[in-house]
Order: structure tokens, then sequence, then C-alpha cells
């Protein structure tokens, strides 16, 4: 059974991730995550607990084509590694970089696992 995935939508949730400044930057993704303090005892291991997932791209990765394109490619990446390799209770904010367009989808997919090993937020199932 893999874990509930929620998404993030308010802004406050996206600026309260950032805020913590934990952050993993790849060519393809940069991956900011923060342990969410109500799930930061050994609870957050367990699948019931929901893994909050936010997805933002800027003007900078191209018009509004790129980065709906950009997002869609980001929330592809996190529908095949977050609900096997991520641990529960934490929430992620995904954003999109010029490289997200054009990096392949493999490097994309690997770039996300070396993100969570980097934050610490990487189990084997």
């Amino acid at each position: 059974m893999s874990p509930v995935i929620e998404r993030l939508k308010r802004r406050s949730d996206f600026l309260r991730v950032a805020a913590v400044r934990c952050k993993s930057v790849t060519p393809g993704l940069i991956l900011q995550a923060m342990v969410r303090k109500g799930d930061s005892s050994g609870a957050s291991m367990e699948k019931n607990v929901p893994i909050r997932i936010g997805y933002t791209a800027s003007k900078r990765v191209g018009g509004a084509v790129e980065r709906n394109r950009a997002r869609r490619r980001l929330r592809a990446v996190v529908t095949k590694v977050i609900p096997d390799h991520a641990k529960p209770g934490y929430d992620f904010v995904l954003i999109a970089r010029k490289g997200t367009l054009t990096r392949p989808f493999p490097k994309l997919l690997d770039d996300l696992v070396t993100s969570l090993k980097r934050l610490e937020a990487y189990h084997t199932v």
C-alpha cells in the first residue's frame, strides 16, 4: 500500500516549506523539504501519514505553455518516485528549472532520487 499523497495549494504552505531553508538543487529541479511538526515522531514512518507536495514554475522557466509543461513533467516524476521512496510526514515543494523542459525523463527521475537522499527524506520499500 502506498502512502497518501496530498497537494499543497495555499501560498502559506509554500512559504512555510521555504522558510525551513532545506533544499537540494539539481540540473532538472529544486526540491524543498520540511518535516511536519505533528509528524516528527516515529509515527511518521507509517503509511497512513500523508506526504504533501506542491509544484511551482516561475516565469524564468518560460511562458505559460512551458511552465505548464514543466509542472506536468514534475508531476510525472513524482508519481514514479515519491510513493515508493519518500518518507511519510514530509511536505515537499518541487520548483521547475529551465532544464526541466529539456532534461531526459530518466535524468529527472535521478534528480528527484538524488535530492531525496541529500535531504535525508529517502527510504526504500
